[in-house]
């Protein structure tokens, strides 16, 4: 037991949903024999360990019981049945600032949350000099904190979580707080604790953060542990999921080896379904033009023939779409475009760049487009965008654009500078002359 910091065995985590307030009422006072709730399972039946030293993710749809596991852990919640045992002393990222008082002081502020998670004044007093240093919002920590900004709240919280010397670290969602200069210090800060050997419990929605941190990861969906294993397996497992929308006896049915499929060719299966269903699509996308033919489909096939909006750097994939024609067109136009989600162009192409003849389409006519290539993007979200345009007697036309339509997620262990990897080849030789 020594050797393990977290053990989590058969927990389960149930919710009485009412109908009406009246019936919760009646059911406390005991006026009724009747059960008037339905159950709502949070989490059923999870088991698996932590051990010290190791960096662990949990990694599952929205619902999937992801945080209410690490509040039963943190203690924030009760569970309905199973064994909790956490063996050290526990720092916990989940809701940044719960703990704060917007009366005190950031000063105040932090002497209380440090007590909280159970530090002695001492302690505090050791680290207070790091935290304010981590928080860096100057005279401010000696302002109420009802007068800080959103910023400056999420630093101050995050600065007393990471620096208040714990044996066990627990993250919800909490490293991308603050500008992109604070960001770089969290992650750094992550990486460090790592570094020391610290046992840390991960959940993200980051899945290249997770490949990159995690030793193990473990999958959930629908409160229910589907399996854990590698960051690679488990993260290509969760996108299978994706696509089945939850349906996890699929998972079974269909083995994922790797050359299953001709880099990003469609599965047999998912021809005939609704490809964009399976994508993280923008239910505020730009859709416009003339509509004289018109995307009906899109998708992005990963290496492995599966629709998927995330991508792993360094393997082939396609970006598809399925064009319906209503009306003749000559050399129609096919193209994406690839944004990061400030709306800077990152990449893009088109049939007329790709030196593609696409001929005349009569109206009533379909084409699929297949544009495949490798995937060299840093690892982070992006938007992609479709396009159907072409030229009526020189004249630039727009028979249909969608632009920002789903997500681009690059999932990576290695990110680089800039927008994409220059995939450099290094090799270190002796300078001393002979």
């Amino acid at each position: 037991m020594e050797d393990i910091a977290i053990s989590v065995q058969h927990l389960s985590k149930m919710y009485k949903l009412y109908d009406k307030p009246m019936d919760r009422l009646k059911e406390s006072l005991g006026l009724t024999r009747q059960k008037k709730y339905k159950e709502h399972y949070a989490l059923r039946d999870v088991s698996f360990q932590v051990n010290r030293g190791e960096t662990v993710g949990i990694i599952g749809t929205n619902g999937s019981g992801k945080s209410t596991i690490l509040k039963i852990i943190t203690g924030v919640l009760n569970q309905t049945s199973g064994e909790i045992a956490v063996n050290g002393r526990i720092s916990a990222l989940l809701e940044l600032g719960a703990g704060f008082n917007m009366e005190y002081s950031g000063i105040e502020n932090v002497y209380l949350n440090g007590t909280m998670i159970g530090f002695t004044r001492e302690e505090i007093d050791k680290k207070l000099d790091d935290i304010l240093a981590f928080a860096d919002i100057g005279d401010f920590v000696y302002q109420p904190v009802k007068t800080y900004s959103s910023g400056m709240f999420v630093r101050l919280a995050f600065a007393v979580a990471i620096n208040i010397d714990p044996e066990i670290l627990i993250v919800d969602e909490a490293l991308s707080v603050g500008d992109v200069f604070f960001q770089s210090k969290c992650y750094h800060k992550f990486e460090e604790f790592k570094k020391m050997g610290k046992t840390i419990l991960f959940v993200s929605h980051d899945l290249s953060s997770v490949a990159k941190y995690c030793d193990r990861v473990v999958l959930l969906n629908q409160g229910n542990k589907v399996a854990e294993g590698g960051p690679k397996e488990m993260v290509d497992l969760y996108k299978q999921l994706l696509v089945h929308q939850g349906d996890v006896s699929k998972l079974a049915e269909e083995p994922e080896e790797p050359g299953e499929t001709a880099g990003g060719e469609m599965k047999p299966e998912q021809k005939t379904a609704i490809w964009k269903d399976s994508l993280n699509r923008n239910p505020g996308l730009l859709d416009y033009g003339k509509k004289n033919a018109e995307i009906i489909e899109y998708a992005i096939v990963d290496e492995k023939g599966v629709i998927t909006s995330s991508i792993v750097k360094g393997t082939d994939f396609s970006v598809m779409m399925k064009v319906k024609f209503h009306e003749t067109i000559e050399d129609p136009i096919f193209a994406f475009t690839v944004k990061d989600l400030q709306g800077t162009d990152i990449t893009g192409t088109n049939t007329m760049y790709e030196k593609q003849n696409t001929g005349t389409v009569n109206a009533g006519e379909e084409r699929i487009i297949t544009f495949r290539q490798h995937m060299d993007l840093q690892g982070k979200s992006y938007l992609l965008s479709f396009g159907c345009v072409g030229f009526e007697k020189n004249e630039f036309e727009v028979y249909h654009r969608l632009y920002d339509a789903c997500e681009l997620n690059v999932i990576s262990d290695k990110n680089t500078v800039g927008f994409y990897d220059m995939n450099s080849r290094v090799t270190i030789e002796n300078g001393e002359r002979s």
